[in-house]
């Protein structure tokens, strides 16, 4: 798919089918994720690949939408490490930009592969920190479904014009 047609093909899938994803459709999007740019090449994240089959309690303590942790056959968590990061000199971290980027990466390089995705920030932080194990340091950002689509997109939402949201020199 070219990469125009991927970015405007993309959108929140919120029903998937149980079929396995494609070994190699899966490490493609791995590697999007790796190779995404990070602050100072840092590189302060992590990924959590979950099959979902046999996990759908423990993943609804994390979020209690059916497409969220029963339908899709993978779950990707997104993680960052705050301290490992680079900081700004007014002590600002880009740990959250990082995964931003990377998870961006992941979700265009499902949509090349055919494959469903749905950016979820609405979630049970100490849940997801105990389901996934993670340890000291490590803080869950964003979650996504991973899997084939079983819904199709309800047409395109109404996007702001580039020229509303584009500042040329100055705000």
């Amino acid at each position: 798919m070219e990469f125009y047609d991927v970015i405007n093909a993309r959108y929140s899938s919120r029903a998937y089918r149980r079929q396995a994803v494609p070994e190699d459709a899966l490490q493609r999007i791995l590697e999007a994720f790796a190779t995404a740019p990070t602050t100072a090449n840092r590189q302060a994240l992590g990924l959590v690949v979950i099959e979902t089959a046999g996990r759908e309690d423990e993943l609804k303590r994390i979020n209690s939408a059916a497409w969220f942790h029963s339908q899709a056959p993978l779950l990707l968590a997104a993680c960052s490490i705050p301290g490992k990061t680079w900081k700004r000199e007014d002590g600002e971290t880009f740990a959250d930009v990082d995964v931003a980027i990377a998870m961006d990466h992941l979700i265009l390089a499902a949509t090349a592969e055919g494959l469903g995705t749905c950016w979820v920030g609405a979630f049970d932080y100490a849940a997801a920190r105990e389901v996934l194990g993670l340890p000291e340091g490590v803080e869950p950002v964003a979650f996504t479904p991973l899997g084939f689509s079983a819904d199709v997109p309800r047409g395109r939402r109404e996007k702001r014009p580039a020229s509303e949201l584009v500042h040329h020199g100055r705000w």
